[in-house]
């Protein structure tokens, strides 16, 4: 059984990313399966007008943090380490 270490809160960046990520996943879903739904067109008019520029703030400045400190927050978040890619010997 793996161990856990408990890690800190996700940021308020982090949770920024996270929920509009899980929230247009699900409007991406809701358009295929009723794309002429009012409502979902409303909710996704909404948050491009209301949080879509907070939201890519945070996102601008995750992706601002040097790849060492990424690395290790995804290990801290997902209970284990990354291991960088190895170039060149790779399968034919």
């Amino acid at each position: 059984m793996p161990s856990f270490t408990k890690s800190r809160a996700v940021d308020a960046d982090e949770e920024r990313v996270t929920r509009a990520q899980h929230l247009l996943i699900g409007l991406g879903a809701a358009l295929v399966h009723h794309p002429f739904d009012p409502a979902v067109h409303e909710r996704l008019l909404t948050f491009l007008s209301d949080e879509a520029a907070a939201v890519l703030a945070s996102l601008h400045a995750l992706e601002q943090r040097p790849e060492r400190e990424l690395r290790r927050r995804i290990a801290e978040l997902a209970g284990h380490h990354l291991v960088p890619a190895v170039s060149g010997g790779g399968e034919a």
